[in-house]
């Protein structure tokens, strides 16, 4: 299989193979019913994958330098909200996020989803939560209502393979037993 390199320039990164949970990326949703409505996901990196690690770090250490020149005042916070969560700890009843570092991005913009050949607009049935992919993100710092951090911008979708789904469905393959011959179907149009 192939290895899927990630990309870091400046506060932009493309990861290597994660998996998408949550992944609302089809239609915006708004989280509370007030606030505007977003594309996003949750981006689960595998602790092993060091690269891709290494360059969400890297990023925002970048947004960080940003945003103490921009948007806190010459001065690192020190109760500074960063995205990058570690599964074990944080979610540690979900074993999709065992041994995993996560994340969660957003926009407001809808993220061209392409496969690994570039064809465009794939729709829920082919990337959905469970699905692995690659994506570009983009760190941001900022500084609302007196929280302050790193925020993570969706960028765009490729769906590198398929993945047990996530969230309780399952198909009717899944779900039925089927029949191998149509005897019953000729038996009833006697």
């Amino acid at each position: 299989m192939k290895k899927f390199q990630p990309k870091q320039i400046g506060t932009k990164v493309v990861t290597g193979k994660v998996r998408l949970s949550y992944a609302n990326v089809h239609e915006p949703r708004s989280v509370d019913g007030v606030s505007d409505p977003k594309y996003s996901t949750s981006i689960i990196i595998p602790k092993e994958d060091k690269a891709t690690i290494g360059a969400i770090n890297a990023a925002v250490e970048e947004a960080i330098a940003l945003g103490k020149d921009t948007k806190w005042g010459g001065k690192i916070p020190a109760n500074l909200k960063l995205p990058l969560r570690d599964g074990d700890e944080d979610r540690p009843e979900d074993y999709v996020y065992a041994d995993a570092f996560f994340l969660n991005a957003s926009s407001t913009r809808k993220p061209e989803i392409v496969d690994l050949k570039g064809r465009k607009d794939l729709g829920p049935d082919e990337v959905y939560s469970g699905c692995y992919a690659r994506v570009s993100i983009n760190f941001f710092p900022y500084s609302v209502s007196g929280n302050r951090g790193v925020g993570c911008g969706l960028g765009n979708i490729q769906k590198i393979d398929d993945g047990e789904p996530l969230g309780g469905f399952s198909s009717a393959a899944d779900d039925f037993d089927f029949e191998e011959s149509d005897d019953g179907l000729a038996d009833f149009l006697q």
